[in-house]
């Protein structure tokens, strides 16, 4: 924050935030009452955990926790995801939970350090169903905003017409003008064959690139931009190796039961058919946290508590949206913040 500007907090410039914040209060009434007549029960998840979860590029804050057996490390979670879970494995079968989350080194006009996800869990039910919630949620928060068109920047959806279903491969036909599916060798992604392609349209690729780190670059550059324009879009059947928490589809091994929902060019919501083979998620997650290691220096715990819940969770489908970013266009906000009661105070170095 420039130090010259006036805080949020001055009664002038709350004002001007206070038509968005309030749509803010009414959108979440009317989401709750969505759940509750749908059969949900909302969960209230501890902030603290073991871990902040174990995804190769999410940082997380950490803190040293007392008690009478001594100190340990705990982290502000990520997402409520882990818990959500365990509440699954428990005997749960409809949960959803509204969360402040927790994500470090994230700053800027779609990011911010510490913001809600609204998350929702269905036992033995299928990615198609969150896909069709999916476009409930939007339109009710359009609704309560009294908003025509979603909006970001020069970008607008239209939230009632019905949401475009893309898969990953075809993205990438269409906007990158490559075949994903044969950057890979059998069922396994070759880096090479990816950074030829990803070459070939002018995407740069250096020496250390992974193949997910190939698969981010085109993504970002080719792909996002023109997703969600005109009507929101979801981008479903992404490759097991970007989706380390959801099982793998049943008619190709290559591939994970995940979308993600995007409108205006921006990511809002990441659904999963959740994986709950053990012993395939404690793989993954060493396999992200090696990954970690190589890229940043260092790792996180992993959440044995949660791994051992995992076996008992029954299949599952669950997914994440970013409340305060679908605020942000359904109130034509230009930055998160806007959306946001009490933002955390930006310091200059």
């Amino acid at each position: 924050m420039n130090p010259t500007a006036s805080p949020w907090w001055s009664p002038h410039i709350h004002a001007d935030r206070q038509p968005r914040l309030r749509v803010r209060a009414r959108t979440i009434a009317a989401l709750r009452g969505w759940f509750d007549q749908e059969g949900f029960w909302e969960v209230d998840t501890a902030a603290l955990q073991v871990s902040p979860g174990n995804e190769a590029h999410i940082a997380g804050f950490a803190t040293d926790m007392a008690d009478p057996r001594g100190s340990r490390r705990v982290y502000l979670h990520s997402s409520p995801e882990f818990a959500c879970k365990k509440l699954l494995a428990a005997g749960e079968t409809r949960i959803f939970s509204l969360s402040h989350v927790f994500r470090n080194g994230e700053r800027g006009p779609l990011h911010h350090p510490e913001f809600t996800i609204l998350e929702w869990y269905r036992a033995g039910e299928s990615l198609e169903k969150l896909m069709d919630d999916c476009e409930s949620l939007v339109r009710i928060a359009a609704g309560i905003a009294g908003a025509g068109l979603l909006a970001f920047r020069d970008r607008s959806a239209d939230p009632f017409r019905a949401f475009e279903r893309l898969s990953v491969a075809e993205a990438f036909s269409r906007h990158a003008g490559f075949d994903l599916m044969a950057s890979f060798d059998g069922d396994l992604p070759d880096r090479d064959r990816l950074a030829a392609q990803a070459s070939a349209i002018g995407t740069r690729v250096t020496d250390d690139d992974a193949w997910s780190d190939i698969f981010s670059k085109v993504l970002s550059e080719r792909i996002e931009p023109h997703l969600g324009l005109g009507r929101a879009t979801i981008l479903h059947s992404y490759p097991v190796c970007e989706a380390a928490l959801a099982q793998r589809s049943e008619s190709d091994p290559r591939l994970a039961e995940r979308f993600e929902l995007y409108a205006c060019g921006v990511e809002l919501a990441n659904g999963f058919g959740e994986l709950n083979d053990a012993a395939e998620q404690r793989r993954r997650f060493v396999q992200e946290m090696d990954e970690r290691e190589r890229i940043y220096g260092d790792r996180y715990p992993l959440d044995e508590d949660f791994l051992a819940a995992l076996s008992h969770m029954p299949q599952s489908s669950g997914i994440a949206l970013g409340l305060d970013r679908l605020l942000m266009l359904t109130t034509g906000a230009s930055r998160i913040e806007d959306v946001i009661w009490t933002p955390v105070v930006e310091t200059n170095p």
